[in-house]
């Protein structure tokens, strides 16, 4: 790392001197990287699957909350440290642009526990946005920082959705399922839509000490993984046995755990991955810089080396004319292509998210026919929930797809060699159904027996007096068996028919209440959608134009640069030449030092296979 920052400031100060502060800029941003080396590991799953004993067994601490009742409620980072320490990250006063200032607090390192649990703050109380941990542990060294989520009491549920957000800043994702059954379809559902959002998953699987046929569910989980993807490792482990086998410091026990291959798997595919991508964007940014500065000493070169080829130099400067004007051209054509495709996204979206929201209000409508739904009404509403987040991570994942492919569409117009993407993360869903009211209550239509005897008697009263009145020309008495049993038959019918309209009302008042929450949904999630679309629209324009104006410089420097030198005296001649010589040597250095950057970084992710 000290080896690659070194070499990137020492581009700096070769840029420093060409007086290039846009290739300046480029490079500070490509420090910035290497001096923040963390790689993300965001533990998911159901809840009560032992994620926070998984993170506490991997660093040997008990920094999370574990409590066989009691669920996570803050995440929890833990990141490599010199000394152990904790902070709690709380949300703070808004600033004076409107956006909240965190506030970091100390505490000690064994009431982490207590602040990010159910228990010790219920509802999330202290209004915490994170607890962040530093252990001096090998295991994190390296960058590595393990992100415990929150239990989210179901995957495909609300919650489910700020899980899924959270996957939109990690490296690499640990989904965690117990051994006590095979995968479920939420679970095998949140790995498809994770994989869209993070390629680099594995399944860890947990609490193999508690159930003697774990083996059986590694590979009935294995076959169902192979239905995700192919090659999604799983790692059976048991967190028990790794903490047991640190106090006693039994190598054999901790064979038996697992938890050895977890570790080489975070070692190798996740900070070896990250190593690897890291060294190839260095090596092309400093390959772009050098390109850029070469352009302009060579033309300049050229011209000195030669000054009887007038033509020619006129001719190469003619041509880098050219070149510059085409570059203008594939400059109008990107932001053509870049304002025409995202409208069409927006459009698309649009209509993505309201198709997908008319097939849940289709389903809700149909079970609400299919029975009494003032009965089930808590229960239909956990379903409604459930899939009007899983709806709405489907369009937001689809849509993050679709806005990095438009950034390549746009990334195609520029023909002259690899351009890097802009950072793209649509698919975060975090609070995006917070503005969104709760689904309104339902009368469950229950009646007390005094109610339905009320009922009951508004409907027999006519009877008994009807067959009382006809029977009264016989010469009966107004209340007789006659009109008493008409008058229990018509208050039977009058309450059959009461309890068919109140199921038709609360049927229909159903219906409207989804109607409505559905509109709620299209609503506010639209809204969100597009403005993250047209900041996405923002973002790609503004850094294809860094690029298109950086190639636009080197052309014009180039042209400049060839200019003076038809104009050079042939006194200084010598002299320029041999200052230009120097400078193009130490790009040269840095060209093959890019170069050698690149090719190592194919051999670190052999080595780490």
């Amino acid at each position: 790392m000290e080896d690659l920052v070194g070499l990137v400031e020492q581009t700096m100060r070769l840029v420093g001197a060409g007086d290039r502060l846009d290739l300046r800029r480029r490079l500070e941003q490509t420090r910035a990287r290497l001096l923040d080396p963390s790689v993300r590991v965001v533990v998911v799953g159901e809840l009560k699957q032992g994620k926070s004993q998984l993170v506490n067994a991997l660093v040997g601490a008990p920094v999370c909350a574990v409590d066989d009742d009691v669920a996570t409620a803050v995440p929890t980072l833990v990141r490599h440290g010199a000394e152990p320490a904790a902070v709690l990250v709380a949300a703070g006063p808004a600033g004076p642009d409107g956006e909240a200032v965190p506030e970091r607090r100390a505490v000690p390192l064994g009431e982490v526990a207590a602040h990010v649990s159910e228990r010790g703050n219920p509802g999330n109380a202290e209004n915490l946005l994170a607890a962040e941990v530093a252990l001096p542990r090998s295991v994190l060294e390296g960058g590595l920082v393990l992100v415990d989520s929150p239990g989210v009491g179901g995957l495909d549920s609300g919650h489910g959705v700020a899980t899924l957000s959270a996957l939109t800043t990690a490296d690499a994702v640990l989904f965690v399922t117990d051994a006590s059954q095979e995968l479920t379809e939420p679970e095998v559902r949140f790995l498809r839509q994770a994989l869209r959002v993070c390629p680099n998953v594995a399944c860890v699987l947990t609490k193999t000490d508690l159930y003697p046929r774990w083996r059986h569910i590694a590979e009935l989980d294995q076959a169902h993984l192979t239905t995700v993807r192919g090659d999604i490792p799983l790692i059976p482990v048991s967190s028990v046995l790794r903490l047991t086998a640190a106090r006693e410091a039994d190598p054999g026990l901790n064979k038996e755990s697992g938890f050895p291959v977890l570790v080489g798997h975070l070692r190798h595919q996740v900070l070896g991955q990250a190593e690897r991508l890291r060294r190839r964007s260095v090596a092309n940014d400093l390959l772009f810089t050098a390109e850029h500065l070469e352009m302009a000493l060579r033309s300049e070169l050229d011209a000195l080396k030669d000054p009887d080829a007038a033509p020619q130099i006129i001719a190469g400067l003619e041509a880098a004319k050219q070149q510059a004007d085409e570059q203008r051209r594939r400059s109008s054509r990107w932001q053509t292509t870049l304002a025409d495709g995202m409208g069409d996204l927006i459009a698309d979206m649009d209509y993505d998210l309201r198709d997908r929201m008319r097939t849940v209000q289709r389903e809700a409508e149909t079970a609400i026919d299919a029975g009494d739904p003032g009965q089930v009404w808590p229960e239909f509403t956990e379903w409604l929930e459930q899939r009007v987040a899983s709806a709405v991570s489907d369009t937001f994942v689809w849509t993050n797809e679709r806005s990095i492919w438009l950034a390549a569409q746009v990334a195609a117009h520029f023909a002259q060699g690899q351009v890097a993407l802009p950072t793209l993360q649509v698919a975060d869903t975090s609070d995006v159904l917070d503005p969104v009211p709760d689904v309104g209550a339902l009368d469950d239509g229950h009646l007390g027996v005094g109610q339905k005897i009320l009922v009951g008697m508004r409907g027999s009263y006519g009877g008994v007096l009807m067959f009382g009145l006809l029977t009264g020309i016989a010469g009966m008495a107004l209340i007789n068996p006659i009109s008493v049993g008409a008058g229990v038959l018509l208050g039977g019918k009058a309450y059959r028919e009461d309890k068919e309209a109140r199921l038709r009302r609360r049927r229909s008042e159903a219906k409207t209440l989804v109607r409505r929450q559905i509109d709620d949904v299209v609503f506010q999630v639209g809204k969100q959608l597009r403005d993250r679309l047209r900041l996405v629209q923002r973002l790609t324009r503004d850094h294809f134009t860094e690029i298109a104006e950086e190639q636009h410089r080197s052309l014009a420097d180039s042209v400049a640069a060839a200019q003076r030198a038809t104009t050079t005296l042939s006194a200084g001649r010598e002299a320029r030449m041999r200052q230009i010589e120097a400078e193009l040597e130490k790009v040269t250095r840095l060209r093959r030092k890019a170069e050698s950057l690149d090719r190592a970084a194919p051999a670190v992710a052999a080595g780490a296979r």
